[in-house]
C-alpha cells in the first residue's frame, strides 16, 4: 500500500498556482477528496492532481505558475553526474513469466 500524501488547501494553491478559492470550490462540488483534521482539511494529492490535470484552464496556470515552472531546471544538465547507460543494470522478468 502507498503512503498517502496530504495537502492542505493554501499548499495545494501554492503547488498547482491556483487560487485557494478554487480549491475550496472543488471541495464544495466534491471533485476533490479530503478528511478533515484538527478543524483543517487535509486534501488527498493524488486527488488534487487529477483535478488539476481536468481541465485545459487549471493545467496550463500549474506549468506556468505552480511546479511546472520549475520541471526543466530538475533536468540533470551535467553529463558528468548523469548515470551511465552501460552501468545502469535492467531488470529482467523472472523466468516463469517468459
Amino acid at each position: 500500500m502507498s503512503e498517502l500524501i496530504r495537502l492542505s488547501i493554501s499548499e495545494a494553491a501554492r503547488l498547482f498556482g491556483i487560487n485557494s478559492q478554487t480549491i475550496r470550490r472543488a471541495i464544495k462540488n466534491q471533485e476533490i477528496t479530503y478528511v478533515v483534521v484538527l478543524g483543517r482539511y487535509q486534501l488527498n494529492f493524488e486527488s488534487v492532481l487529477k483535478w488539476s490535470q481536468n481541465n485545459n484552464k487549471r493545467r496550463n496556470k500549474m506549468a506556468q505558475k505552480g511546479i511546472g515552472q520549475f520541471v526543466d531546471r530538475w533536468k540533470i544538465g551535467n553529463k558528468l553526474y548523469s548515470p551511465n547507460p552501460k552501468s545502469v543494470k535492467k531488470k529482467t522478468p523472472p523466468s516463469f513469466l517468459s
